[in-house]
């Protein structure tokens, strides 16, 4: 119920951000990758002639920042620069103004005093502060101020780490807590924790001190940067970045000054203590990626080919190569991540010392926590994870390795336990995590739902698992709607998950079902087709049984579009080659707003066969007005086919043509599937089955002649390869409508699928794509032959 005393809240529809820095920028250009208008603000520096100079050089560092902080270069034009002098005034229209200032105590509280007299009476006020504590800051606001007053820590870079820590005071009212909870989920995509006012918050708390207790570690063990992070990386279910490559680009300097915040906050039995040689580092200005430098280093070779060097810690010398290789590592590679965490945990030798010495901090850091960070455990797990990138949380860990086990290590290594653990010692209990419960700090247990949608938990229950092969699973997911999940080795495109999407059919026609989704919450969509098994027909010279295995693969992809009732396909990360042409076929596509998605098959000497070169040119056509030429659908369609084109997220690939304006970008990847059954559902009443199109006009021998001269001059120019000519020429022969066919003759989808089948067969027998398709599975590189 609203407060009676307080003007409602409005929807947040326009935001201020101040602060034009690294930080600050990357969240302006992360709300304005959702739409949201964004006034960015900074201070006038007495030395420039434009008085905005800060936050226009603001944005020019997003639009240059690699990895991207926008999501489409264009997006920046809903960023308006200004200054806090003559534009202060202006954040009397935003709905949310949020901070990205210097960690500066006075500085926030002085910035405070200003905001409060310039924003409307019902905007939502934040601090992106990663340290300072937010009832701090607004000591002398007025209590209307401070009852609108929430702390709202993003993790850099904004766009691609999910954590949105919120951090309300004593005085937020529930609803601003609430309403930017909701905003933060549904519109920025963003995992929301909410958080207690104390020091270093969850995620940075807890992170911060596995990363100062692993540098102890790591010279107890005698390890190297290098050879920590060879372990404490995927193979360990956590970043890529691992460890020591995580300090790099948090920066050492904030490491430095957050650990030693901690240490004054925190208690004797907490050691927050950075090693020497890390202060030496910080001493020399070695402070990671933004001052090119830090635990590793990037340059050149004498060939100007880019090496990346670790350091020495005990010479401040950069030596050897950046990446370690460990035994062990790579003999845990690809397996199960209980089994690779078990054989971590379980190592000989110093590797396994530091993982154990490691991990038993992290365990027993973390329950320490539980109740002063957070009152709930799973928000201690999801801030790791999302913020981190940890496949699983702490105590998420501790249930795989076993709880027991790891609370009898934690004893061994000296730690008294914390009030959590001797209560599961207690009672025995191997696990925080039950059957729609949790349990608390207290060691009691409590109602738990997860925030949203998780086919793991959800296939729990045997009923809701309809039909299950080794790589793809048909799964109820409620209401009346199925699921096809892929779940092998890159969601690599094989017999099992198109048996499965043919199978889906069946059961949605048989059992009633109202439609189908595919979908997965694998780290990809798919990658593509099943590459081996191509080279390995060609190779025997099984041409009928390529054939068929075509035929199939256009059956599977294009039933998407013309069984009788809706299928919407929500893709993530990875949708290529074949898992490409399966997002094209659905009727509506609900896709992960990072989406890397594109038809590649050229890069391994083939062309799309699944339909995919027929839908783009089916789309680019009905893109065009009465009485346009053709050519330019057949130019846009070859050169997005023929230079492999990849959109860097779901907006550019609705620019590129790979999703339609009628397409739906979903900021939260978690809720792509819920989004997607949604649209099952909307398209259900009524749902008319689609015919096959008759009518697509072509070019014929007019297009082959225009991509021919057109591959002719690129080819010259060095800008292709020979054997890159060769597939083109059969790229256009499918776009043209064939041989014999004139200009304006119209052809059917079906003979557009027949001609795509004929070149991929051409082309797969040729031994210039078969050097193609070897080389891409040895080095997972393209071959430019």
């Amino acid at each position: 119920m609203q407060d009676r005393q307080h003007p409602p809240l409005p929807p947040i529809r326009k935001v201020a951000v101040i602060g034009a820095g690294v930080m600050g920028a990357a969240i302006a250009a992360h709300l304005a990758n959702a739409g949201i208008p964004v006034r960015l603000l900074d201070i006038v520096l007495p030395d420039k002639e434009d008085r905005n100079f800060l936050a226009k050089a603001g944005i020019e560092k997003a639009l240059k920042a690699r990895p991207a902080a926008f999501m489409l270069g264009s997006r920046a034009a809903l960023i308006t620069p200004g200054n806090l002098e003559d534009n202060l005034k202006d954040i009397g229209d935003c709905d949310w103004v949020i901070e990205a200032v210097l960690e500066k105590l006075e500085v926030k509280q002085e910035l405070w005093a200003k905001v409060e007299a310039a924003a409307k009476k019902t905007a939502i006020i934040s601090s992106n502060s990663s340290g300072i504590p937010m009832q701090m800051q607004i000591e002398g606001r007025s209590e209307d101020f401070q009852s609108r007053f929430i702390g709202a820590h993003f993790f850099n870079p904004p766009r691609y780490l999910h954590l949105l820590e919120l951090i309300p005071t004593e005085k937020t009212r529930p609803e601003v807590t609430a309403a930017l909870s909701e905003f933060g989920r549904s519109v920025l995509g963003k995992g929301i924790v909410v958080a207690n006012d104390v020091p270093g918050f969850v995620a940075n708390r807890i992170g911060v001190y596995g990363i100062v207790r692993a540098m102890k570690h790591m010279q107890d063990a005698g390890l190297t940067p290098a050879q920590v992070d060879a372990i404490t990386g995927p193979v360990a279910g956590r970043a890529k970045s691992a460890t020591f490559r995580t300090a790099d680009l948090s920066g050492l300097d904030i490491i430095s000054h957050v650990a030693a915040d901690l240490q004054k906050y925190s208690g004797d039995d907490e050691d927050f203590t950075l090693p020497q040689f890390f202060h030496d580092m910080v001493g020399k200005g070695i402070l990671g990626d933004k001052s090119g430098s830090g635990f590793f280093k990037k340059g050149k070779d004498e060939n100007g080919k880019t090496v990346i060097t670790a350091l020495d810690v005990a010479t401040g010398e950069y030596t050897g190569e950046g990446k370690a290789k460990s035994k062990l590592a790579e003999a845990l590679k690809g397996k199960p991540l209980a089994e690779r965490l078990e054989g971590l945990y379980t190592a000989e030798g110093p590797e396994g010392d530091f993982m154990r010495a490691s991990l038993n901090d992290s365990f027993w850091y973390a329950a320490k926590m539980a109740g002063y960070v957070s009152g709930n455990l799973a928000d201690i797990d999801n801030a790791m994870k999302w913020g981190f990138g940890w496949e699983v949380g702490p105590f998420e860990t501790m249930e795989l390795l076993g709880v027991q086990r790891v609370i009898g290590n934690i004893e061994a290594a000296g730690l008294s336990l914390p009030p959590l653990l001797q209560r599961m010692k207690d009672s025995g209990a191997e696990s925080f995590y039950g059957e729609g419960e949790i349990v608390t700090p207290a060691g009691d247990k409590t109602p738990y739902e997860a925030p949203y949608l998780i086919l793991t938990d959800l296939k729990k229950d045997a009923t809701k698992v309809i039909k299950k092969k080794a790589g793809a699973s048909i799964v109820d997911i409620g209401d009346g709607v199925l699921l096809v999940e892929w779940h092998a080795k890159m969601n690599a495109l094989g017999e099992d998950q198109l048996r499965m999407v043919q199978e889906a059919h069946k059961q949605v026609q048989a059992l009633g079902y109202a439609g189908l989704v595919v979908a997965n919450q694998g780290e990809n969509f798919s990658a593509g087709a099943n590459l081996p098994a191509i080279l390995s027909m060609a190779q025997d010279d099984d041409w009928d049984e390529m054939d068929a295995t075509i035929r199939e693969f256009q059956n599977t992809t294009t039933s998407l579009r013309f069984s009788p009732h809706p299928c919407v396909v929500a893709p993530h990360n990875l949708a290529l080659g074949g898992g490409c042409e399966f997002t094209l076929h659905g009727d509506h596509v609900t896709a992960s707003a990072e989406l890397y998605m594109g038809l590649v098959e050229v890069g391994v000497g083939l062309i799309p066969g699944g339909g995919g070169t027929k839908e783009m040119l089916l789309r680019f056509t009905d893109r065009l007005q009465p009485g346009q030429p053709l050519l330019p659908a057949v130019q846009r369609a070859f050169e997005l086919i023929g230079t492999a084109k990849v959109s860097t997220s779901a907006l550019e690939a609705k620019e590129l043509g790979l999703l339609r304006d009628s397409d739906t970008v979903v900021m939260n990847p978690n809720l792509r599937i819920e989004e997607a059954k949604r649209h099952v559902l909307a398209l259900a009443p009524g749902y008319v089955q689609p015919q096959m199109r008759q009518d697509i006009p072509v070019m014929g021998e007019d297009a082959v002649a225009a991509v021919k001269s057109a591959v002719y001059g690129m080819r010259q120019a060095g800008y292709i390869t020979d054997y890159d000519v060769v597939v083109s020429e059969q790229l256009a022969r499918v776009l043209s409508g064939g041989v014999g066919r004139t200009r304006g003759q119209k052809v059917s989808e079906q003979h557009l699928l027949d001609l795509e089948r004929e070149a991929f067969l051409t082309l797969a027998g040729k031994k210039g794509t078969q050097q193609r398709i070897g080389h891409m599975l040895k080095t997972g590189k393209p071959l430019r032959n």
